[in-house]
């Protein structure tokens, strides 16, 4: 997810990582263009008052940066002066900065987060939270390949328990993979949002939730008690004598040195060839990106960021990596839930040829965000560059692309995994000497149009 943008320190990750150096302004300058400030705040202020009959901004304290913003200064001096009930400034406020983002900024990825989100993703970012400890997403039962439909959560856009964290309380409890949440305290779930729900089953360590879940035809309550959650990036296991499985499911501050050990130890294990899991991987920060690209990348460029009137940012490889070595083979495996950070390290390997990419194209995001805190507790998230390839490919809008793509019928049972069975199956010929397939393209060459990018995105599934 960032950068001109240092990544935060592992002990207070901070995503409040971008401050643009204020430009040098003489005194003199500076204090025209204040007192011009000033004439344009009266005039602009006198013009609104006059033509209101008196009672526009009178009062209001509303202070114009630019002309354009009168309007605003006059609509709030008429809604705190005319509204029938008294307003809050406190809301007034959250509502003009998120029209600001959603109607002023053409950017998806540019927003506001009220403080309970911002608190929320800032645990998401550290790798700790508290709450029961489980994976939750949103999933389409009528058309599961179509989530971008499901903004809220209905009869066919359900709340889906992924998977419950081991030893975590949502474990001890008896939640399962696939258990419907259909209520949370006793109110139903239909008609909110993911990220609501979510607010509603974290919550203070100690504390309790009730989850009302639907399993196959039956519906129970499960009462659990929060706990602090310490979230357990990298899953791995060996599939054989010699190859080792990998699945990483974010790129937070603690997920690079997770994924090192995790990798050294199946290469102690005897692994030879490793399949590297990226599926519904919705990114992080782009340092802990460079670091994990870099475990099979021994130098060269890993990427490039590029910002409106900067010097290009090149990111290297750390020379640090622990299976570099061009006879340990590895599989990527990609989905349209693959997404910024995740598409940084696929299409890296791809670039060099360090990896086979399998499965479908990724979702196609190369911008950076740096996050910034507000004095209300709020934050907002900024796009402030683009990212490319090692080549100079832009993953936007098409996504990385499969040397070995997979089609996943929606009618495929959840036990199976056509994607890992491609990659088993790929693997073992080519440890029997079979081909490699023809490489394609890792994203569509691009050049730079100015913007911003990625250093944290939502995710198909959400830790709670």
């Amino acid at each position: 997810m960032n950068e001109s943008v240092p990544t935060p320190p592992a002990a207070a990750p901070d995503p409040v990582q971008v401050h643009a150096p204020p430009r040098r302004i003489s005194p003199v300058a500076w204090l025209l263009s204040i007192a011009l400030a000033a004439v344009l705040g009266a005039l602009l202020f006198g013009g609104g008052y006059l033509a209101a009959g008196g009672s526009a901004t009178s009062g209001s304290g509303c202070s114009a940066p630019t002309a354009a913003f009168a309007a605003f200064c006059e609509a709030y001096g008429r809604l705190k002066q005319e509204y029938v009930d008294k307003l809050s400034d406190d809301k007034l406020s959250e509502g003009a900065i998120r029209g600001m983002f959603q109607y002023g900024v053409a950017d998806p990825y540019s927003s506001y987060m009220p403080p309970a989100d911002y608190q929320r993703a800032l645990g998401d970012l550290s790798g700790k939270f508290s709450g029961i400890g489980a994976e939750m997403a949103v999933k389409n039962l009528a058309n599961p390949g179509k989530l971008d439909v499901c903004t809220e959560l209905s009869d066919n856009c359900v709340f889906v328990v992924v998977a419950p964290i081991a030893g975590t309380p949502a474990e001890k409890a008896g939640l399962k993979a696939g258990d419907l949440v259909v209520a949370i305290d006793g109110k139903s779930v239909k008609g909110s949002t993911i990220e609501e729900e979510i607010a509603k089953v974290r919550g203070p360590a100690g504390t309790k939730v009730t989850l009302t879940i639907k399993r196959g035809d039956k519906q129970m309550d499960l009462a659990i008690t929060r706990s602090e959650i310490t979230i357990q990036e990298v899953e791995s296991r060996m599939l054989s004598a010699k190859v080792g499985y990998m699945k990483l499911n974010g790129f937070s501050d603690a997920s690079a040195a997770q994924f090192r050990t995790a990798l050294k130890g199946l290469l102690d294990k005897g692994a030879q060839q490793i399949v590297f899991d990226l599926r519904n991987n919705p990114g992080g920060y782009i340092e802990s990106a460079r670091q994990i690209a870099s475990q099979f990348i021994d130098k060269g460029v890993i990427f490039t960021q590029e910002s409106s009137g900067e010097p290009t940012k090149t990111w290297e490889a750390t020379g640090d990596g622990v299976a570099t070595s061009k006879a340990i083979e590895v599989a990527v495996l990609v989905n349209s839930g693959s997404a910024s950070a995740s598409e940084i390290v696929s299409a890296a390997l791809k670039d060099y040829g360090r990896a086979t990419i399998i499965g479908e194209h990724t979702f196609g995001k190369n911008t950076v965000q740096v996050w910034s805190k507000l004095g209300n507790n709020g934050g907002v998230r900024i796009t402030i560059s683009r990212w490319f390839t090692p080549k100079h490919h832009s993953v936007a809008p098409g996504g990385v692309l499969p040397d070995l793509p997979v089609a996943v019928p929606p009618t495929t049972p959840p036990e199976q995994d056509l994607v890992l069975e491609k990659a088993i199956t790929f693997l073992a010929s080519r440890a029997i000497g079979g081909g490699a397939p023809s490489a394609t393209p890792s994203g569509s060459p691009s050049a730079f149009v100015g913007g911003g990018a990625v250093a944290w995105a939502p995710s198909a599934g959400r830790a709670v």
